[in-house]
């Protein structure tokens, strides 16, 4: 019960952070100004023995000697079980410029046990338009951990056939951004939302002018900017940390059933209902009683029976809510029933299925 009311007093906190402004920059993207995904194929050397031997391994392995002059027989099947292939991708982040690096990830694509210790060859990465823009090397840095025993037993920490390669790669070449084309910028809202939108459009013109924004979408604001370099730069940092209160987020209601955490939104509001909690114990016993006649009467004794019936009701109480009660209202009623997460959860279902929740009631 206390950590469903830290959950709830959790929620009453971000309720009143909402109140404050944000800054545009918190809340959107500036469109082009995006981090694009490279991906190579190489192979990693040096393993003590925790490679692999494969067709395409192989084949790999014969193509890099090839490309230093050593060439092998097409019949000769070289051991090479300290060696392993690998998938590499890496994000080159906008504006990243030759000669910067960037980390890397690298990934068995084959049967090796582990690439703990490997060292990644040169590799070099591409993009969608099959450009190289990056070349990666060097030695793997790898979390997980893996024995196996003569019997076939196996413990495995993590996952040992990954690992990263803190700026293990080198740009090679920079992606051209729209940036610095046309005459306008355009600020993607990470959230849509058409009041959101407006606002953002109207705290540009309050400042800039009328009609230097405008929202062409509920996801998208479109920014008159000069088409000078410096100049925009020097536009768009103004602009990115202006400030405004972007409108209230949708009615939900989000239950993970699993870990039984609940989180309710502050517009969440009830139509008129009633609520009821607790429960009602009746036990029936039976007694048997002996009844004799008094010292002069002519009677008999006898055994008669007796009903004992004990009813034990719970704390249990009904709630009848309003229209329009408020987040507020209903933590308030429920933590006033006792209702545990699990109660909490058939209570939000039932309103929800009887309609009495204007939100969206969303279980996970």
């Amino acid at each position: 019960m206390n950590g469903f009311k830290v959950l709830i007093t959790l929620c009453l906190l971000g309720w009143h952070a909402n109140v404050f402004a944000e800054r545009i920059k918190d809340v959107s993207m500036v469109e082009g100004v995006r981090s694009n995904q490279l991906v190579g194929y190489g192979l990693v050397v040096g393993l003590p023995g925790t490679g692999e031997q494969s067709r395409f391994t192989e084949q790999s392995f014969k193509g890099m000697l090839n490309s230093f002059g050593i060439t092998l027989p097409a019949t000769l099947k070289p051991k090479i079980k300290n060696v392993a292939a690998v998938a590499v991708h890496a994000e080159l982040p906008a504006f990243r410029k030759p000669g910067q690096r960037i980390d890397i990830t690298v990934s068995s694509i084959g049967s090796a046990g582990s690439l703990r210790g490997g060292t990644l060859i040169q590799t070099f990465l591409k993009g969608v338009d099959g450009n190289t823009y990056a070349i990666a090397q060097g030695s793997l840095i790898v979390g997980g951990l893996g024995a196996e025993g003569a019997d076939g037993s196996r413990v495995v920490i993590n996952t040992p056939t990954v690992g990263r390669i803190p700026n293990g790669a080198t740009v090679e070449r920079a992606i051209k951004s729209p940036f610095m084309q046309g005459d306008y910028i355009t600020f993607n809202l990470n959230r849509p939302d058409f009041t959101t939108a407006k606002r953002l459009e109207q705290v540009i013109n309050d400042l800039v002018g009328p009609n230097s924004a405008t929202a062409i979408d509920a996801a998208s604001i479109r920014v008159i900017a000069p088409r000078d370099a410096s100049q925009r730069v020097s536009y768009l940092s103004t602009l990115e940390n202006l400030e405004f209160k972007p409108a209230d987020t949708a009615a939900k209601i989000i239950v993970n059933s699993r870990t039984g955490t609940i989180v309710i939104g502050k517009n969440v509001k009830l139509q008129p209902a009633a609520i009821t909690h607790g429960g009602l114990t009746v036990t029936i016993a039976e007694q048997q009683n002996v009844a004799q006649p008094n010292p002069l009467a002519e009677g008999e004794t006898v055994v008669t029976n007796q009903s004992i019936i004990d009813v034990n009701e719970d704390d249990s109480r009904a709630f009848v809510f309003n229209p329009g009660v408020s987040l507020d209202d209903l933590v308030r009623a429920i933590n006033e029933v006792g209702a545990a997460p699990g109660d909490l959860m058939a209570i939000l279902e039932a309103l929800k299925e009887a309609g009495a929740i204007n939100g969206q009631l969303v279980v996970i």
